[in-house]
């Protein structure tokens, strides 16, 4: 093979890994995405529908973050779990109760 063409063949090469690692950056996120409209859906709550948890969803990626929606998510199935780190007295579940409690009172608001 000419070194043009060795050249031109390590270029595209770079160029497909470049793309590879781009998309599963995006990706990556994407799969921890939605994570509270799935539970919601998933719980046996009777008002549950679609549009009601993905608004809830909405409003959880603009207040909580990735961490806070992974814990929250945890409340749907278990609900004592969230009794439990209401009552805690760990620093970082009074950080994130707040930020829950914000998240709740601005869910309750816009989703309606």
């Amino acid at each position: 093979m000419s070194p043009a063409k060795t050249r031109k063949l390590a270029a595209v090469t770079a160029s497909a890994g470049c793309i590879l690692a781009a998309a599963l950056l995006l990706t990556a996120p994407a799969a921890e995405a939605a994570r509270i409209e799935r539970a919601c859906l998933k719980s046996d709550r009777s008002a549950a529908s679609a549009p009601l948890c993905n608004c809830i969803q909405r409003v959880a990626d603009q207040i909580l973050t990735g961490s806070d929606q992974r814990l929250a998510a945890k409340f749907f199935s278990d609900p004592q779990r969230a009794q439990d780190v209401r009552q805690s007295d760990s620093a970082s579940h009074s950080a994130f109760w707040r930020r829950y409690k914000s998240f709740g009172q601005t869910a309750q608001k816009v989703c309606r």
